[in-house]
């Protein structure tokens, strides 16, 4: 266990829990424990989490934590259940699991990092012998129809009555108390709908703070990538399927050569494994259909700072997700940086990139839908997509400051 306090172990006011290393987990605990630790007046925290994700905050940490701050490290056992390809078992294995490390902390309350798996066992009644459970409801899509979303598929709706079930039962549970939520459509709706709605709570989502090297970015950076003759378009992030790779490469096919020619596309960030394979595939496809285009993929973790130098060196940030439910911090880095985004126009992340004026949405589960977009940004300039008054409003509103805030409140 890594004990991050001056001396004998006190009473932690709020056990924060996330078995998911991967995405933002880091980045978001990293502002609770900053948030934490600047203030004597503000709730203690431990975090149960990854070892490796305890350790990388333990590096990050401020010099002095004034024994404010205890990393957990999940044992293998409980990291194997939390995480098991059964959706079922890792929802009870994680408020199981969760119950054991507030006992043994001694804190006061307990916060899921996501909250979402934990619809089940909330709904069914379990609590954590009288303390009070919260967290981050990420994906609400009961509510996507009062967004305008009138293209809901048969399976959406299915997912979506199982849900209105889950939420109706879970809130109605003494142990739940607040639940926070990104969409910030979604309280307002849950008011409406359930008993008990008024748990529900925004959350801000909060813009990364800009990287200390931010000025001097393009220092960090290969001199390989991001060719400044071209309209570049950037997709970062861990690339999962999910996040619309493949049907970008499956879009760049259908781009016509001239286009092609002053285009280019860079995907950064770890592949997903199971990707890999057919990213590789598609890749080697398009350089024979396309030759013109030019086309990296950088298969690594980046850090912030050349995270930093590539959106402000890129032309378009795209966000393609295939459908996805929720928000999504890649909006946030590319409004502070006033970059357009190309975007999904499903859910929330088409709502936010419509209503703040922060780029293109589009059917991003037709590659020709994306081809097209890209050929009329090409064509007609990347600044013409995006407002950028308004979408350094968007960013400047969501600060990690407000999250962290908002998270441990009382």
């Amino acid at each position: 266990m890594l004990l991050l306090h001056g001396g004998d172990r006190v009473s932690r006011g709020v056990l924060v829990f996330e078995p998911d290393a991967e995405g933002h987990s880091q980045e978001w605990l990293r502002h609770l424990i900053e948030f934490a630790a600047a203030d004597r007046s503000r709730p203690t925290i431990s975090v149960a989490a990854p070892r490796r994700l305890c350790q990388a905050l333990a590096h990050a940490l401020p010099a002095d934590v004034m024994g404010r701050v205890e990393l957990r490290p999940l044992s293998a056992r409980e990291l194997y259940w939390c995480t098991h390809r059964r959706l079922s078992v890792a929802a009870f294995a994680r408020w199981w699991t969760m119950r054991r490390h507030l006992d043994q902390s001694g804190a006061e309350s307990g916060f899921f990092l996501s909250l979402d798996l934990l619809a089940l066992p909330l709904a069914l009644g379990l609590g954590s012998r009288g303390k009070i459970l919260s967290g981050i409801l990420f994906r609400p899509s009961v509510h996507y129809r009062s967004l305008g979303e009138d293209k809901i598929r048969p399976a959406e709706r299915l997912r979506d009555l199982r849900k209105d079930f889950f939420y109706r039962l879970m809130l109605r549970n003494p142990a739940l108390g607040r639940v926070l939520s990104l969409d910030p459509f979604f309280p307002a709706y849950a008011a409406r709908r359930y008993a008990k709605g008024q748990k529900v709570q925004h959350l801000p989502d909060p813009a990364h703070p800009v990287a200390p090297m931010a000025s001097n970015a393009n220092a960090a950076l290969p001199s390989a990538i991001l060719p400044r003759d071209r309209v570049t378009f950037l997709l970062f992030g861990y690339l999962t399927e999910r996040k619309g790779p493949l049907v970008v490469l499956d879009a760049l096919e259908r781009v016509s050569p001239a286009v092609a020619a002053r285009i280019g596309v860079l995907l950064a960030g770890r592949v997903d494994p199971a990707l890999r394979d057919r990213l590789d595939e598609a890749r080697r496809r398009l350089t024979v259909l396309n030759p013109k285009l030019w086309l990296d993929i950088d298969d690594r973790r980046l850090d912030d700072s050349e995270l930093e130098g590539l959106i402000r060196r890129s032309s378009v940030v795209l966000a393609p997700y295939q459908r996805f439910v929720g928000s999504s911090g890649v909006l946030l880095w590319a409004a502070r940086a006033g970059r357009p985004v190309l975007a999904q126009e499903y859910g929330l992340v088409g709502r936010l990139t419509r209503d703040h004026r922060l780029g293109l949405s589009v059917d991003s589960s037709s590659p020709a839908a994306v081809a097209a977009a890209i050929t009329q940004m090409a064509q007609l300039g990347p600044s013409t997509f995006v407002d950028r008054a308004s979408a350094h409003a968007f960013a400047a509103s969501q600060t990690p400051q407000k999250f962290a805030a908002a998270v441990l409140a009382d």
